[in-house]
């Protein structure tokens, strides 16, 4: 159960940070509102998930997989720029979530 909670709360991050993309410096109403109720419910679930993962694995993951799919989203979607640096970047931190659940979540 905690790593659907862990996903949700990713999911909700995301959608809160692209959000705010949209709200340009929170001067649109609707993606401002979007903003801060995804970030209200990403962290009501992290500190769900919290109940039953260990802290330093749970955040980890949050914060790495939602970087790696935000710097994506940006780059797919949003043209921000790519480079194989860019690239590499992405592919270490999704590296690093993958050692830490090989160590295991507890």
């Amino acid at each position: 159960m905690a790593y659907v909670t862990l996903a949700g709360a990713i999911l909700s991050e995301i959608l809160a940070t692209t959000s705010m993309k949209y709200s340009e410096g929170f001067s649109k109403l609707w993606p401002s509102l979007g903003t801060a109720l995804g970030y209200v419910l990403a962290f009501a679930l992290l500190a769900q998930t919290l109940k039953t993962m260990s802290m330093g694995t749970a955040y980890a993951i949050w914060a790495g997989v939602g970087t790696a799919i935000i710097a994506a989203i940006g780059m797919v979607l949003l043209g921000e720029s790519t480079s194989p640096v860019k690239v590499l970047g992405v592919l270490l931190v999704i590296a690093g979530v993958v050692v830490l659940n090989l160590g295991g979540a507890h």
